[in-house]
């Protein structure tokens, strides 16, 4: 038995993607843990892993705008957050960590008790290139080089032996992209010898519940703003009279903890409303997918070949819905543009052309080919020697 340590961080959106390889080495009789917030144990413990309480820094609320201020808060819960499970590590070594793209004391602990390194990423991952492409813009934001400066300081003081830090939170040694191929730019560029496609990492989900389609469903709608982005009671009034109501249409709408459900008005016979939903067990029954366009939903929907209507609340999201769009699966509707008439007419254009069809399920056996939760345990278990 192995003992794997993995550095997560504190948001859904970047434990989910993990899981359910987390579940799949526990099962292989190696020991697991997992050093995060103790608002992601549930998540955590369900899979048979142990949590590592590590109190979080990042905000509940508001993200600053400026790039350098969101990186410099990710540098800045690592720094802490090593500072409270050092001792711990230090004494009881793991044979191997992992981590998040935020899980940057994996690395310094790996580097430090001269251990293999794998990175987790739940999102594409940079290409040979993407430093004079995209760093050198990074590097001419207001603030970049004091950010830059104290990351590297950060690393010699805690004995790291990459102690360039461009290079450190550049491509790792060893990782392992928990998405589909088809989601990542400039995939010819991408160094395969360090970095493995291996695409959404899903079980079961049993935990999370199951779904069926009703008697007389000819067409499932899924709606879901995933997480972070539910705050959205006009966005979801403009879903209802779209999908809600139509003869044979049944919808399902995810809506989060944040608002009051009696904002939405009347809602139509043949409509659930829900807080929360298990996501993959409604894709695999539904025709229709309009999501935010997060990386874990956009795989979902490739890999269940759901045709998509993407509206992108934030950060990566924009340019995974121009992605999907670019693969012929999708609608791309600003959340301005998101009426009633314009998603309506996006559906039918997406369930109306066989193209849409034909192309989601090539995509979706591309996906399931890259081979998912036993392949990443396969590649793990390798770097075990």
């Amino acid at each position: 038995m192995s003992h794997i340590v993995m550095f997560g961080v504190n948001a859904v959106s970047h434990t989910l993607p993990s899981l359910e390889i987390l579940r799949e080495l526990v099962a292989r009789g190696h020991r697991v843990r997992v050093v995060n917030d103790p608002e992601q144990r549930e998540l955590v413990e369900e899979t048979g892993a142990e949590l590592v309480p590590c109190r979080s820094s990042l905000p509940k609320g508001a993200w600053p705008e400026d790039p350098i201020g969101a990186m410099r808060l990710f540098l800045e819960d690592a720094v802490q957050g090593l500072e409270q499970v050092r001792e711990g590590l230090d004494a009881e070594p793991a044979d191997l960590y992992l981590g998040d793209i935020g899980g940057f004391g994996g690395r310094v602990l790996a580097e430090v008790h001269d251990r293999p390194f794998i990175q987790l990423s739940p999102t594409y991952v940079a290409w040979e290139g993407y430093a004079e492409e995209v760093g050198a813009q990074v590097a001419a934001l207001p603030g970049a080089e004091a950010y830059w400066s104290d990351f590297g300081a950060w690393l010699v003081r805690e004995g790291a032996t990459t102690t360039d830090p461009e290079v450190f939170a550049g491509v790792p040694p060893r990782a392992l992209a928990l998405v589909p191929t088809a989601m990542q730019p400039n995939a010819d560029r991408v160094d395969t010898s360090r970095i493995t496609f291996v695409g959404p990492c899903h079980g079961a989900r049993a935990d999370q519940g199951s779904w069926q389609r009703p008697e007389g469903a000819e067409v499932v709608v899924l709606v879901s703003l995933g997480s972070s982005y539910t705050d959205q009671p006009e966005f979801y009034r403009e879903c209802l009279a779209a999908f809600g109501g139509r003869e044979g249409w049944h919808l399902v709408l995810q809506v989060g903890r944040r608002i009051d459900l009696d904002v939405l008005g009347e809602v139509p016979a043949g409509v659930e409303v829900h807080r929360w939903v298990p996501q993959l067990a409604i894709l695999r029954e539904s025709d229709l997918f309009v999501t935010h366009a997060g990386m874990g939903g956009s795989g979902e929907g490739l890999l269940t070949a759901t045709p998509m209507i993407a509206v992108p609340q934030d950060v990566d999201q924009f340019a995974n819905a121009d992605s999907l769009v670019g693969l012929g699966v999708a609608r791309r509707l600003d959340t301005a543009e998101a009426t009633a008439p314009a998603l309506a007419a996006a559906g039918d254009e997406l369930l109306g052309d066989p193209a849409v069809a034909d192309r989601l399920a090539d995509l979706a056996r591309q996906a399931r080919d890259e081979g998912g939760t036993l392949r990443a345990a396969d590649l793990i278990e390798a770097e075990l020697g």
